[in-house]
């Protein structure tokens, strides 16, 4: 994969640079909006790409597997085809969701048997698998499978935990260079460093992978219950021994704050559910801070969600009327508030590309994170 270091903050860790796929070219910092199955909630693909300006998006390979399948999948063509997407997508390999959603299953040398959370049916996920169905699915960066381990987690757990990714880690790219594309894409594979907030195995994890030359490197098994600081802290830790001239992603993370916390620690890329959640459930960010829509103060508030956002929403209508959308239950509400909370994010880490090219990431991420986490 080819990935260009632009510019790195003097001050900090820091990072601007570029990925090249075949479906498009991803600046980064860059955060991707989660469509899990084939979809962003609430909003269509033309919204994505015209209002949102969403370079990348992330699919799911766990839900894509059992929902439509890999056969539907390969006879529209891959997801973007089915989907009508045309720019980049990565997908999760999966593993996160097997030790989240299921309740039954068992993990073994070779992968892990899991039974769907939709119909109780009986599955084997395979490092091999994971491959050939993110082949068929057609995703642009395709990720490893893996064992997130829970937070608090304890040491021998996590070592063997470690282990065990590690040895998937090789069997996922062995069979990554024995297959090839099924559309007209190449395809790229990302490893994922685990072991919990252990900082020794952290760095064992990454050895391991660093040996096998992945296309680029993420970070697993945070943002799963442990202290902010500690997150900090491991990811913190975890950039210093990844490779400089490969694409870093920190999976599943996060809040503004945390988003902004760890680019000063050297990620590029960034994936959550929380903007479009937050987002059905009347919580809106701004460069303001984070309000609550539903609350009586906006009722008769006719000014905009957020001065300095250009989004559609921003752009159209007031807090009084979104405010009414929402306690009314109308459907409108939630695709104008997913619209508006995209672009916050997106907004925000464009933003923070631009201060690392001018060399001012550190001053103006205190300044905006004070702002952006208080309550209005």
């Amino acid at each position: 994969m080819r990935f260009e270091l632009h510019h790195t903050d003097p001050a900090s860790k820091a990072r601007a640079g570029k990925l090249f796929t075949d479906h498009g070219e991803i600046e980064t910092p860059i955060f991707m909006p989660v469509g899990t199955q084939g979809t962003v909630k609430s909003i269509n693909q033309h919204q994505l790409k015209d209002d949102i300006n969403a370079p990348i998006i992330l699919g799911n390979t766990y839900h894509l597997f059992l929902r439509p399948g890999t056969e539907i999948l390969e006879e529209a063509g891959g997801l973007h085809k089915f989907m009508s997407w045309d720019r980049p997508i990565l997908t999760d390999s999966g593993g996160f969701q097997v030790f989240s959603l299921s309740d039954l299953r068992k993990l073994k040398k070779d992968g892990v048997e899991f039974r769907s959370h939709l119909d109780g049916s009986k599955h084997f996920f395979t490092p091999q698998k994971v491959i050939n169905i993110q082949r068929s699915i057609g995703s642009d960066i395709m990720m490893v499978l893996d064992e997130c381990t829970p937070y608090p987690c304890d040491y021998d757990y996590a070592k063997k935990s470690k282990a065990l990714t590690s040895a998937w880690a090789l069997l996922n790219k062995e069979a990554f260079e024995n297959t090839n594309p099924l559309y007209a894409h190449k395809q790229f594979l990302f490893g994922i460093i685990q072991g919990s907030v252990y900082k020794d195995l952290r760095q064992q994890s990454a050895e391991d992978l660093i040996k096998l030359d992945f296309d680029g490197y993420a970070i697993g098994g945070l943002a799963v219950g442990e202290p902010a600081k500690k997150m900090y802290e491991i990811t913190d830790f975890t950039t210093d021994v990844m490779p400089p001239n490969k694409p870093r992603y920190l999976m599943g993370v996060g809040r503004p704050e945390n988003i902004l916390e760890a680019i000063e620690r050297g990620i590029d890329m960034f994936d959550c559910v929380m903007p479009t959640r937050n987002a059905r459930n009347a919580y809106l960010f701004t460069t303001e801070g984070i309000l609550t829509i539903k609350n009586s103060s906006y009722k008769n508030d006719f000014t905009t969600v957020d001065k300095n956002c250009d989004c559609f929403t921003c752009r159209n209508y007031s807090k009084s009327y979104l405010r009414h959308l929402y306690n009314s239950k109308e459907l409108l509400y939630f695709q104008l508030a997913t619209i508006h909370n995209l672009k916050f994010y997106l907004n925000l880490v464009r933003q923070a590309r631009e201060e690392i090219l001018k060399n001012n990431f550190i001053n103006w991420k205190q300044e905006i994170i004070s702002k952006v986490t208080q309550k209005i």
